[in-house]
């Protein structure tokens, strides 16, 4: 069967407003770019004509500025879920003006099979190939783009050309039965292959075809910072040590880690400790970091959803795809994040917090409790089921004037009874079998930064009694002191003051 080649306008005519369209990707990886940029535009001229036009629009995490960006300046979007980091979608999902709702990742495809976030009308897909009877060939991410072709009436491809159709074999494409007929992953170690090479769906549904030739419009990644080299190395000493004293096993556990400047630099010296054995991957996105890692044999495996990597990076990975085809898989993220398989292989997992209280609850989402950043993405899904659970950040944000360690964090993602590790600039706090008071002492004293630990100390001091030593007429005093003067320093638990 052939299918009609189509302009991007074209394409964009093909859905209607009101409509819910899922788009491949996971990061900007593997999201579709020219048919969104077309949406925008007939959004923007039918608003211009008085007419309404937004669609829902699901995808497995963030996207690009050609997708987030574009339908957010044009005011196209009835809702957005579950995860984004696009500046313009952020503004106006803080403004009120997008309906936005997060979600754990591993749990968007089977809420969108469940029919928890309506039909989707249309998939929006970006291939690498495509075959005649309905085999689609995925880019650098897979999300989950393979449950919105499956649920999808209709379906529209961007054929990208500027991955090659080679790519074929770097995907592991599984999706398990829904309850009460759901199975075991069987995943046992992270290169275990369970699926197809492809999605392969009723060639009927494709509606068309849109040919492309557009790189992936991955962000770079700053140069390593004294203060991002210093905190790296503080989780790298931690693990060596942990490994050395035999609480990790040998010959050593995967590793999952977030993406971003700081996970970049975690990465870089996880790789180059020499306490720490070459070590395998079992996380959601592959970032530069690991590419340089995985050509030093350092990783020896990864399983991720997508190559969130810089073009030049990718290039060397399609230069070379025998040879990485053997060393990475690409999976939909209710695997790459699922519960089941992270508890089975014993993932130790490392991400970035916003900020972190005293007793180790930790909020990865929200500034000063009310504005979203990002939104969970998959933080949730490793943390609650990892071998070791890892948080990391900076002791302070906006030059010092805020405590990154606070009495009570604002807004709570992950609870302390998640939460085993936090890692600062200054050290490592094991939260594991300490009670509240213990823990707090612990954060204090090896995580917060100088300036700030005597104000932290003489919160405890106030407490009157309790299992967890909290003041509710104090907990957000510090937050609420940066509201009023743009600093924390000067908070004062004084009820007067």
């Amino acid at each position: 069967m052939t299918f009609p080649l189509l302009t991007a306008a074209e394409a964009a005519s093909l859905i209607d407003n009101g409509q819910n369209v899922g788009f491949s990707g996971f990061t900007p990886a593997g999201a579709p770019k020219a048919i969104p940029l077309a949406l925008a535009e007939r959004a923007i001229a039918a608003h211009n004509a008085g007419q309404e036009f937004q669609i829902g629009v699901l995808t497995g995490a963030s996207t690009g500025p050609s997708l987030d960006g574009a339908l957010s300046k044009a005011m196209a979007m009835k809702f957005r879920t579950p995860y984004q980091t696009n500046s313009d979608l952020r503004d106006r999902i803080n403004a009120g003006k997008t309906r936005f709702f997060d979600l754990h990742l591993s749990v968007m495809p089977q809420v969108t099979r469940y029919g928890f976030l309506g039909p989707v009308d249309v998939a929006v897909v970006e291939a690498a190939d495509i075959t005649t009877g309905g085999g689609i060939v995925l880019t650098s991410g897979v999300g989950a783009a393979p449950t919105f072709c499956n649920m999808a009436d209709r379906v529209i491809v961007e054929l990208n050309r500027h991955h090659p159709a080679t790519i074929l074999g770097l995907h592991d494409i599984y999706e398990p039965a829904d309850p009460p007929h759901r199975k075991q992953i069987p995943i046992y170690k992270p290169s275990d292959r369970i699926g197809s090479p492809i999605i392969t769906i009723d060639p009927a549904k494709i509606m068309g075809v849109v040919e492309t030739d557009l790189e992936d419009e991955a962000r770079g990644f700053s140069e390593v910072s004294p203060l991002t080299e210093t905190l790296g190395y503080n989780v790298a000493e931690f693990l060596a040590a942990q490994f050395a004293d035999g609480m990790i096993p040998k010959p050593f556990l995967p590793i999952q880690s977030g993406v971003g400047d700081i996970a970049n630099s975690v990465l870089g010296a996880l790789g180059t400790h020499p306490g720490i054995p070459p070590f395998e991957m079992y996380t959601e996105v592959i970032q530069d970091s690991v590419v340089d890692l995985i050509e030093q044999e350092r990783v020896t495996f990864a399983s991720s959803c997508s190559f969130t990597v810089t073009p030049a990076v990718l290039k060397r990975v399609y230069d070379n795809l025998k040879w990485f085809r053997s060393r990475v898989l690409l999976r939909p993220q209710e695997i790459s994040n699922s519960p089941e398989v992270i508890r089975r292989l014993g993932i130790i997992s490392i991400n970035t917090a916003i900020e972190v209280d005293i007793f180790g609850n930790v909020n990865s989402t929200h500034v000063m409790g009310r504005k979203l950043m990002n939104g969970i993405g998959g933080s949730g899904d490793f943390t609650r089921n990892a071998y070791l659970s890892i948080f990391t950040c900076p002791s302070v944000a906006k030059g010092g004037k805020i405590s990154t360690i606070v009495p009570l964090v604002s807004h709570v993602d992950h609870s302390e009874h998640s939460v085993q590790i936090i890692a600062t600039e200054f050290g490592v706090a094991d939260l594991r079998g300490k009670s509240p008071f213990e823990r707090a002492n612990e954060i204090i004293d090896r995580c917060a930064h100088p300036e700030y630990r005597e104000l932290l100390r003489s919160y405890l001091t106030i407490v009157e009694g309790g299992h967890t030593p909290h003041t509710l007429s104090a907990a957000f005093r510090m937050h609420e002191q940066f509201q009023k003067t743009g600093d924390m320093h000067a908070c004062s638990w004084d009820t007067n003051g």
